[in-house]
């Protein structure tokens, strides 16, 4: 499976993750993307919205400077995904290893 990290830094003065995939892509998630795309039910709206996919939406969305696009830290969820905490408490959403290659911003996965 493509889908799985070879490596993952979190840059909070850059304020950006970068995975390595296995497979050689690299993906670098701006923060305010990774909260814009939290796949919680909180942010998603209610369980009725929930998907393994991402909202095409929160590539559009423009978060503001703030304790809630600040990392505090991330954590690996055992094999399949990563937790993040944000500044602002929030910590609730877990980002699967297919939902955040999923996300990936770049031009190759956004075509």
């Amino acid at each position: 499976m493509s889908n799985l990290p070879k490596d993952i830094t979190a840059d909070k003065s850059k304020q950006e993750l970068t995975v390595i995939w296995k497979d050689g892509h690299i993906s670098r998630y701006p923060f305010t993307l990774l909260r814009a795309g939290c796949p919680c039910a909180v942010c998603r709206g209610g369980h009725e919205k929930m998907s393994q996919d991402p909202d095409p939406a929160v590539f559009d969305v423009l978060l503001p400077d703030s304790p809630a696009v600040h990392l505090r830290r991330a954590d690996t969820v055992g094999t399949y995904a990563l937790a993040f905490e944000w500044e602002d408490g929030h910590h609730e959403g877990i980002f699967s290893w297919d939902y955040l290659r999923a996300l990936c911003p770049c031009d190759i996965c956004r075509g």
